[in-house]
């Protein structure tokens, strides 16, 4: 029997919650209903959620500040913010948070599934590229288990490393900016993060140097460039 994707709703709205209950447990979801910010917090820190849609006008807690908060607990969940206002620095400010998408009521259901199952299939087709080897020229590269492997002989990445490099192939033959690459691994965009990043750039280039097809370019000012030949 298929496993349930477990949600968390937070939502005031007594009548659209429930509503937007029925239609999502209709639709094989295993959902969970907060009705304002700071018990929506205290649920997600209680259990384990693949997926949260959180409404932006909540009382103790804003929808904002909610999704924050469970980003920096666990940046993997996917979450759609729902709000009555449709104003463009609204959805600004939720996307510069990480959120995955946004509805603005009044909506329709058929819509909302569709956003959700849009996002669930791009997060399984990158668990499906996060797992399996990746031909880096002369190298084999595992982001799931932070290996870069080269005649039989291996070396573990640590974390920062791994999540680095995985930012750049992802983005092979693409300049990535440096301060997309600080706040999206680091959390900030400062002096001192991009010293850091400068530190493991050079060591990810020591580790990248049996072959010289494989180049990190520094873009002065801007940001680096991945070039290989990716299999």
């Amino acid at each position: 029997m298929e496993q349930k994707t477990k949600l968390l709703l937070v939502e005031d709205d007594q009548s659209l919650g429930f509503l937007m209950t029925e239609f999502l447990a209709s639709k094989g979801f295993d959902v969970t209903l907060c009705k304002d910010g700071l018990s929506g917090w205290k649920t997600f820190n209680a259990h384990s959620f693949q997926f949260a849609i959180l409404d932006v006008m909540l009382p103790g807690l804003d929808g904002f500040s909610l999704a924050k908060k469970i980003r920096e607990k666990q940046s993997d969940v996917p979450i759609i913010l729902v709000t009555a206002r449709s104003m463009k620095e609204d959805k600004i400010k939720g996307f510069n948070f990480g959120i995955d998408d946004y509805i603005t009521k009044p909506f329709d259901e058929d819509e909302l599934f569709c956003r959700i199952q849009a996002i669930l299939n791009r997060m399984e087709a990158k668990q499906a590229t996060d797992n399996k080897k990746i031909q880096l020229g002369e190298y084999i590269y595992e982001f799931q288990n932070q290996s870069l492997n080269i005649n039989h002989e291996s070396r573990r990445l640590t974390a920062r490393e791994n999540a680095v490099l995985y930012l750049l192939i992802q983005n092979a033959g693409q300049i990535v900016k440096r301060e997309v690459i600080l706040n999206k691994i680091w959390g900030a965009s400062d002096y001192f993060s991009g010293r850091s990043l400068d530190v493991y750039i050079s060591k990810l280039r020591k580790y990248l140097q049996d072959d010289s097809n494989i180049l990190i370019e520094n873009i002065p000012k801007v940001g680096f460039l991945f070039h290989s030949k990716i299999t």
